[in-house]
């Protein structure tokens, strides 16, 4: 006779979480996300849990025990940690919609006095004069936009760079505090 020895394995319920990030975000995410108890879920038959799709994001898979012992306090940072990494993204995103948004106004008012020019020369008799005073400007207008870009760029950048390097600091310790809670 054979003994059968049966083992029977514990029974474990999980709550499951899906993100999208930057693939650039990605392995960041999920070491952040490992210190409130969350893992990455291996379970899924044709996909890997951190698939990179076409446009640079990934789609994070990741399970997390139900009864994980201080649950609330582990929600309660993990919320505080999404909450500094949408702060780190739109500081990030700032950066650029300043430099932007200034940089169009600039073309566009260059595009005016290009109109204008334009009109001049068909006018008639055509005011050749006025055509060059006017395109004068209007070529500077979309020449510059670029310098105006990088200079706002690289300044708006020293002001945040600060900011973000403390969200930084702020996410390390929400971690490590999330870390000792699941010892």
């Amino acid at each position: 006779m054979q003994t059968n020895e049966v083992r029977q394995k514990q029974f474990v319920g999980y709550e499951y979480k899906e993100l999208t990030a930057e693939s650039s975000q990605a392995s960041f995410l999920i070491d952040g996300y490992e210190n409130f108890g969350w893992e990455l879920d291996e379970n899924l038959p044709e996909r890997s849990s951190a698939k990179y799709t076409a446009g640079k994001k990934a789609v994070i898979r990741l399970k997390r025990n139900r009864k994980i012992v201080n649950k609330a306090e582990l929600t309660r940072l993990q919320r505080n940690f999404e909450a500094c990494v949408e702060d780190i993204k739109s500081l990030e995103k700032s950066r650029t919609s300043q430099a932007t948004a200034y940089a169009l106004i600039l073309a566009v008012i260059g595009t005016v006095f290009m109109g204008g020019s334009t009109f001049a020369v068909t006018a008639q008799p055509p005011h050749i004069a006025l055509c060059i005073v006017l395109a004068v400007p209007g070529f500077l207008g979309w020449i510059f936009p670029y310098f105006l870009y990088r200079r706002i760029l690289r300044k708006r950048t020293e002001e945040v760079a600060p900011l973000i390097e403390e969200k930084y600091e702020e996410i390390y310790e929400l971690c490590e505090k999330g870390n000792r809670l699941l010892v």
